[in-house]
């Protein structure tokens, strides 16, 4: 075991903690917890960034990705934040993922309070904590389980009625209220697979190729992009077999503007109506994945482990690659873990196009 770094005055360790952890230090940020650790010459302790203990000078500190690198440097482990335990992070994505199941398996929504015993929370930090991992409320999630639920009952040619009951509704009033929400079209429609539904379309070129996007009545339902106008026309009738597709109206064309602006200014943030059609699941992982700044990545891991389902890094790629909205809803900024690119549903060329896009964004204010 290598020595513990000098105390001297005249013997100050160098400073090798860059701006990034030192700022995280400085803040005691729990959200940089596992991402590294930092070690006190001082006092020989390591910590994890987010450690209450009173922040030494930066002089004085070291940095290092595992706890084993700092132990092999001689440093041992703070009594206070325990960086050899589960981070604070990784406990709150096993409670998420309790409660996430526990949800799933009830034939009826449970109460908070109940959730909350069951993990040992109260009920306000059971609602803070969740809403803070999956980003919508328990109840939101218990809704969007319903509203998958009443989608297969449909898809499996039962009765509303029978769906409705079948979900966990008191009543099929209130499945057709969930519906508008949760299957973006109503009960009947959606059970013949779109069959009468109205969706716009319009195709034009961009800096990737062409793109093109699908408005219903609630928003812009898809956005696609490929190599020519007739590829990105077959997407959406492939997406929307049943439904009646026609042209784009003239007032809505400056949707299409706005999301051709955003992907040539790597700007994914567009300020239109979005009809999001997708599981649960689906919609948790990409409410995730809509929080990546441009210009930074996720692994699908990371991924998993902010939605509550730490060992869900395969179904997180594949709802990245049933993600509807190209771009806007930024799926091409999660990556393998090792830093490969992974899958992309538009092709890896655009993908990395995209990525080298963003990191040569210079910052906004």
């Amino acid at each position: 075991m290598n020595p513990l770094p000098s105390t001297s005055a005249g013997d100050v360790p160098r400073v090798d903690i860059d701006d990034e952890r030192w700022l995280a230090v400085e803040r005691r940020d729990a959200s940089k917890d596992g991402d590294f650790v930092y070690a006190v010459s001082t006092t020989g302790v390591y910590c994890r960034p987010s450690c209450p203990s009173r922040r030494p000078r930066r002089e004085h500190v070291r940095a290092f990705s595992t706890a084993q690198l700092a132990r092999a440097s001689g440093f041992r482990a703070c009594r206070r934040c325990d960086p050899d335990g589960e981070s604070v992070r990784q406990r709150h994505a096993a409670v998420v993922h309790a409660v996430c199941r526990a949800i799933e398996a009830a034939v009826r929504p449970p109460r908070l309070a109940d959730l909350a015993k069951g993990v040992s929370l109260s009920p306000s930090r059971l609602h803070r904590v969740f809403t803070e991992v999956v980003g919508v409320t328990p109840w939101a999630y218990a809704a969007a389980v319903r509203g998958e639920r009443f989608r297969l009952g449909l898809e499996a040619s039962r009765g509303v009625l029978d769906a409705a009951f079948g979900a966990g509704h008191g009543s099929v009033s209130n499945a057709y209220r969930e519906a508008a929400t949760s299957l973006g079209l109503t009960p009947g429609v959606h059970r013949s697979g779109g069959r009468g539904e109205v969706i716009e379309v319009a195709v034009t070129p961009c800096s990737l190729g062409f793109t093109g996007i699908a408005v219903s009545e609630r928003g812009i339902c898809s956005v696609a992009l490929g190599d020519t106008a007739e590829d990105v026309r077959a997407e959406f009738t492939r997406r929307y077999p049943t439904a009646r597709i026609t042209d784009l109206g003239r007032v809505k064309t400056r949707w299409l503007s706005e999301v051709v602006r955003s992907i040539d200014e790597c700007d994914s943030a567009v300020h239109l109506p979005l009809d999001i059609r997708g599981t649960a699941f689906q919609r948790r992982v990409w409410a995730s994945v809509a929080e990546i700044c441009s210009g930074q990545t996720l692994s699908y891991l990371e991924v998993a482990q902010q939605v509550g389902s730490p060992r869900g890094a395969r179904a997180v790629a594949n709802a990245c690659a049933s993600n509807p909205l190209a771009y806007v809803i930024p799926c091409h900024r999660v990556v393998g873990s090792d830093e490969s690119l992974g899958g992309y549903r538009w092709g890896l060329a655009r993908k990395q196009e995209l990525l080298a896009r963003e990191t040569k964004k210079p910052p906004t204010d």
